[in-house]
């Protein structure tokens, strides 16, 4: 049976035509998240992998336990003020996609699609490939004792937690709402139990704040190098990534002009706490060798303080990260869609499934690329890719408020930040893009670059000149028969 003929059966032309033909406007994302959302979603994402396998790494760079803390009050403070900054622009702009769109809007598609490409391919998959990793290492953590889990074994683990989520999103959005909100709360529970931890230790035997973390010795050892402070904050930012994350989903959140800051700034300062805390807890039990030398600092904790117990932080750990994952995967998803939506990606990237109204085939795809990018990967390096990676273009959308707020001053601003908070965070955004390749350079930042701008070969005979449209369109009915999906609208 040729493609005509099989397209022009009955029961699958019907279906085509169901699909296909329907009204514009009649199917939409909706809008399902309030503020407790917006909050569930934001720090549910934020709070991950990170807080429980980076401050080992924000300690080795920085050197001492003072520097770490503050290295940990300034990412919060980096990610805060960038939050507020991105709900001024989400305001202005109130169109899911995040960077990808605000850059498409302000200085067009050819810029706009370098942003689409890097977050598809590189960003977001990287993003989830490590917090996946998070999940596997933790969950296994229990059966190897004081042993590394095998890689292989890892790897398959994190397959398994790539697809579950990617399941759980394409189902409803409402139930990864919901997950988001459960997760949370165990969350915050399990950060709040490291922090009565600690300060159960310093009660029982005051000896281990002077042991461990001496104040007039906090910051013996610190690193003044431009690299070792940089790789500092790319492991101390990773772990508030996710600030950003409404921005991405904004034509899902009711009322946005005031859950998006209110959202953001509960759920930021909330987190930026509990790090803090912890971090004093880890730092309490602990002392620095033991830190920089553990492969999973909450389980090494928790067998610390909790004994036969501490499997426990390793299982909370673990739901920890799935929950980041989760809420990664949920925001992530939408910057495809909505790329394929102003026709930067395949049509069939920008449909949603016609009765669960998730964008299930940008989910899909989202999927597969993380588990490719799972196979050579580990967690330091991605770790440090996402974040040179991110900051660039958290660095063109930043200059791109700047441009509105000085040339476009009449234009309507629900929410507005003071100037001098986007300026500060655009020079963050540069020091970090420049500090590693500037005191240290390697090879693997100039392939990522490359990488980058690769992105031309796709733009100009496929975006630009839109070569095979023909097959591309076949390809296309095909998938939306088979996945059952139709295009669908902006919700403004």
């Amino acid at each position: 049976m040729g493609f005509m003929d099989w397209i022009s059966s009955t029961r699958n032309k019907n279906r085509y035509l169901a699909m296909a033909d329907m009204k514009p406007g009649t199917l939409k994302l909706k809008r399902e998240m309030g503020v407790i959302g917006g909050v569930a979603l934001t720090a549910g994402t934020i709070i991950g992998s990170g807080i429980f396998m980076s401050p080992q790494f924000v300690l080795a760079n920085a050197g001492s336990p003072g520097a770490s803390l503050v290295i940990w009050a300034l990412s919060g403070l980096i990610s805060l003020c960038g939050a507020l900054s991105y709900a001024e622009i989400g305001t202005l702009i109130p169109e899911s996609g995040g960077d990808f769109i605000y850059i498409l809007r302000i200085y067009g598609p050819f810029p706009a699609f370098f942003a689409a490409y890097n977050y598809i391919l590189l960003t977001r998959t990287t993003s989830n490939t490590a917090a996946s990793i998070s999940v596997a290492q933790y969950a296994l953590a229990p059966f190897y004792g004081d042993c590394h889990p095998p890689q292989l074994m890892v790897k398959c683990a994190a397959a398994a937690a790539l697809l579950v989520a990617g399941i759980l999103n394409s189902l409803s959005v409402r139930l990864v709402i919901r997950i988001q909100v459960v997760f949370l709360v165990a969350k915050v529970v399990s950060l709040l139990v490291i922090v009565i931890g600690g300060l159960v230790a310093v009660i029982q035997d005051s000896s281990v704040l002077e042991g461990n973390l001496k104040v007039e010795n906090a910051f013996e050892g610190t690193q003044y190098s431009v690299s070792a402070l940089g790789m500092a904050f790319y492991h101390g930012l990773w772990s508030f990534a996710g600030w950003y994350n409404l921005n991405y989903v904004i034509e899902e959140l009711k009322k946005p002009e005031v859950n998006l800051p209110r959202a953001v700034l509960i759920a930021i300062s909330m987190v930026t706490v509990l790090y803090l805390l912890v971090n004093v807890s880890y730092f309490v039990v602990l002392t620095p060798r033991e830190l920089i030398t553990s492969s999973a600092v909450a389980v090494t904790w928790g067998n610390k303080v909790l004994g036969d117990w501490g499997w426990i932080m390793s299982v909370a750990a673990a739901l920890s990260a799935f929950g980041s994952l989760n809420g990664s995967f949920f925001s992530g998803g939408r910057v495809c869609f909505v790329a394929a939506r102003e026709g930067h990606m395949p049509d069939i990237l920008s449909m949603a499934h016609v009765h669960r109204l998730t964008p299930s085939p940008a989910l899909i795809f989202t999927t597969i690329i993380s588990l490719v990018v799972l196979i050579p990967g580990d967690f330091e390096s991605i770790v440090n890719f996402f974040s040179f990676t991110s900051w660039f273009f958290y660095g063109v959308t930043l200059s791109g408020l700047l441009y509105l707020k000085i040339k476009k001053p009449e234009l309507h601003r629900p929410y507005k930040v003071p100037i001098v908070i986007p300026i500060l965070i655009l020079i963050a955004a540069v020091g970090l893009v420049l500090a590693p390749i500037v005191d240290n350079p390697q090879i693997e930042y100039l392939y990522v670059t490359l990488f980058i701008f690769s992105g031309v070969l796709v733009y100009v005979p496929f975006i630009h000149y839109k070569l095979c449209p023909g097959l591309l369109r076949k390809v296309t009915i095909i998938l939306q028969l088979f996945l059952e999906v139709a295009p669908a609208e902006k919700n403004l």
